[in-house]
Formats: C-alpha cells, sequence, structure tokens
C-alpha cells in the first residue's frame, strides 16, 4: 500500500485548522487539514440552539473576511459562525478532508517525521499541528453519582428548555455557558438554581465601546500589565440576547436562585460553599476595574466618549446573596435536572509522542512550539496570551507557527555544499 507524504499534516478544521491552512499557504507549505466531522462541527452540534458567538461581528473574524448580512456590532448565531469558517475554507480553497479520523500519530524512528494513521490511510509528516481546540472532552467533578434518579448533562449536550424533564434545574458553572443557559431556563419559566464559583466578570460594553474593543485599548489582550491569574476561573461575558453585561444581581432579581460553588452530594442533598458573596464581590471588583481603566484611558487620550454614570451602580443584594442557601435537598427542591457547565479538558491520546507532554498531561511548549520536535499546539487557552482562544487571536498565533514550520523546514533542507 502506497504511503501519502507531506510536510506538515493540521488536524481539525475549526477555526484554529482554518487559520493555520491560510498562512502555511502563505509561505508555501505543502500541508493538508484533516477533520473527522465537519468544518466547524463544535459550532455545530456541540453548542445549544441559541448560542451566539461572544464577540461582535467586527471583531470576531479573520481579517481576510468579512461577515455579510450580519450588522458589524452583531452577535453572529452558531449556524452562522460554522457558516463562515466554511464559507473561509472555501475562498481559501483550504486542502481540508472531512469524514478523516486521526487515530494515531508517533514519530518515526531512525528518521525525521512522524507517521499519521487516520481512518483513511497513512500519511507521512515532517510536522504535525494539533489544532483541535479547547473544547475536547466535557469536563465536570463526579459529585452526583450517575445511579441517581436526577437527570445529568453537560452544557455541550444543552440544546433548549423543551429538552429538560419537568421540574427545577440546578446549573452548576457561572462563565458565559452557564449564565447563559440559566437565564433561557429561566425565561422559560424554570426554577433555576445557578451556582457560582470564582469567576471574571467584566462589562459588555462602556462608554460606547464593546469589551473587546477594550480588551485592545487597554492591553489586557496581551496582558501587557501582568497580573496575578488564578486558574479555571469562569469568564462571564455573553452576547446573549444583542450583548449585555452578566450581572448575578440581576439575575437573582429575575428569579434565578444564586447558590456557592457545588461541593458535595450525600443522601439526595447537595451542599454548596459558604463564599458566594465573596466570589460576587471579587466579580464586582474586576468589573469595576476595568470602567475605572476605561476612563482613565479616556481622559489621558481626550476621548469624546459619553459618560455612562449608570454602569457604577449596582443592584440591591438579593436574599440568596445575604442569605446565601448552603444545601438543598434536590427532592423538595423539585430538582429533576442538574446541568454542569463545567468547562472541557483535552483529549490528546492519539498524539502518541514523549516530549510534547508535562508530568500532567498537559501540552508543554512555548507559544505552540512544543517540545517534541516538528509538533504544534494551536487554539489553547492561553497558547501566547488571553486571545488565543479566541477567533481573533487564533490567527495571529497560527502565523508564528506557520513562520516557524518555514524556519525549520529550512534547516532540513540546508545543504552546505
Amino acid at each position: 500500500m502506497s504511503v501519502e507524504k507531506i510536510n506538515t499534516v493540521v488536524v481539525g478544521a475549526g477555526q484554529a485548522g482554518i487559520a493555520m491552512s491560510e498562512h502555511l499557504a502563505q509561505m508555501g507549505v505543502p500541508h493538508v487539514v484533516l477533520e473527522r466531522s465537519r468544518i466547524a462541527e463544535r459550532w455545530r452540534s456541540e453548542r445549544w440552539d441559541s448560542l451566539v458567538a461572544n464577540g461582535p461581528a467586527w471583531h470576531d473574524r479573520f481579517p481576510g473576511l468579512k461577515f455579510e448580512g450580519i450588522s458589524p456590532e452583531a452577535f453572529p448565531p452558531k449556524e452562522r459562525m460554522a457558516q463562515y469558517f466554511e464559507d473561509y475554507a472555501k475562498m481559501l480553497k483550504a486542502p481540508v478532508r472531512t469524514g478523516v479520523e486521526v487515530k494515531l500519530v508517533e514519530r518515526h524512528q531512525g528518521r525525521p517525521g512522524f507517521k499519521v494513521t487516520t481512518s483513511e490511510g497513512v500519511i507521512e509528516a515532517a510536522n504535525v499541528v494539533a489544532a483541535t481546540g479547547p473544547f475536547q472532552i466535557p469536563a465536570y467533578p463526579h459529585i452526583v453519582p450517575e445511579t441517581e434518579k436526577v437527570h445529568q448533562l453537560h452544557s455541550s449536550a444543552y440544546k433548549n428548555p423543551g429538552q429538560l424533564p419537568e421540574g427545577a434545574v440546578l446549573v452548576v458553572g457561572a462563565g458565559a455557558s452557564g449564565s447563559q443557559i440559566a437565564e433561557e431556563l429561566r425565561q422559560a419559566g424554570k426554577t433555576v438554581y445557578l451556582s457560582v464559583g470564582e469567576h471574571y466578570r467584566p462589562p459588555r460594553s462602556y462608554r460606547g465601546r464593546d469589551y473587546v474593543w477594550w480588551l485592545g485599548a487597554l492591553g489586557l489582550w496581551d496582558e501587557v500589565k501582568i497580573r496575578p491569574k488564578k486558574a479555571h476561573v469562569a469568564f462571564a461575558v455573553s452576547g446573549y440576547e444583542g450583548g449585555k453585561t452578566v450581572d448575578f444581581r440581576r439575575l437573582a432579581h429575575s428569579g434565578i436562585n444564586l447558590v456557592g460553588l457545588t461541593q458535595s452530594y450525600k443522601d439526595g442533598v447537595i451542599t454548596f460553599e459558604p463564599g458566594l458573596p465573596e466570589n460576587i464581590a471579587e466579580g464586582d471588583r474586576a468589573y469595576f476595574d476595568v470602567l475605572r481603566e476605561a476612563d482613565e484611558y479616556i481622559a489621558e487620550n481626550g476621548l469624546d466618549f459619553p459618560p455612562e454614570p449608570e454602569a457604577w451602580k449596582l443592584l440591591p443584594d438579593p436574599e440568596c446573596l445575604t442569605n446565601p442557601i448552603l444545601s438543598l435537598n434536590l427532592a423538595e427542591a423539585g430538582i429533576t435536572t442538574i446541568l454542569w457547565a463545567t468547562g472541557f479538558k483535552f483529549d490528546f491520546k492519539w498524539l502518541n509522542v514523549k516530549n510534547a507532554f508535562d508530568e500532567n498531561g498537559n501540552p508543554f511548549h512555548k507559544r505552540g512550539i512544543s517540545a517534541e520536535g516538528g509538533i504544534y499546539f494551536l487554539g489553547l487557552p492561553n497558547l501566547v496570551n488571553r486571545a488565543s482562544s479566541f477567533i481573533y487571536g487564533v490567527w495571529h498565533d497560527a502565523k508564528y507557527i506557520a513562520d516557524h514550520i518555514v524556519l525549520q523546514n529550512g534547516y532540513y533542507t540546508y545543504d552546505r555544499s
């Protein structure tokens, strides 16, 4: 059987893989993009029906193509996002092969490069780019046994309120996904409990500019002002209903019951950590920090942006914040569903190379360049900075990696004679 040979294999045809293909093509690197399903599949089938992009259309795109038929200030729905990446791939004439699963990548012994075993055969490549993104396997704490009668599902399996059985819902996780889903469920008439842990809560917009604009203006995308960061802190911002600030007090006053971080479960009773007021206060602090820095930037640059005094006002603390619920008997509360909006974890079991991962099994790299020569990562959170897992950032990260691939190819092809 003949074996296909190519310089670079890109695994995944989401935003990271399409961006990678663009830069490799521009630099003349022969490559193929392998996708086990369809282009941008996770936008299509692993998100809820009402999901929209977290940033406006003028920003959440690649430089080479604007959204057609959508206001630049609008937040494109998930189907339109998937179509955008499909259109972009067609525009590039990107060498994407859909329906091809990468089963194993191994380094050759005694010669350069890698053996890439796929569902369609073997490919030999000098480089492999893992562009499978940050949302690979649903992650949730195994607090409530699956044998319990309560219905449990991850946010990646949630579609709409009609999917859930009758009864109240406990949404665990208050980032962009959990806060939006909780509000949607409440608007559908559900009794909702929202478990809130540590989070970062910025304004959706301020003084006429969206938060993504402020991230750029204040150097927050690039994290020029280095600040200590905590791992696994939820990012509470959303383009839901045209874009609005995630305000947990507003959610509580709308009828959503806020509870603390979900801690344990025993005999039908679920308990919550007592730090809810502190977590809300920390989110408020981050929110006001952005407002304060924005005001300073406007003053320093003499910008004529309209003042927004209402943004500085907080709603009164609801009862669930002043007198937090520390435990719930699921049956007595009528909770029939627990929805885990607790994020994702990596799945690189197909990448069998020894130096690409640290002792905890996480990608070991610098700016996406793996410690295993010829292996690259793209689209991961904080690959370079906070923009790296966003559409805006992944395009620029891909350009850097493509440049590195070209440099390394030059070393292999160098002939002193």
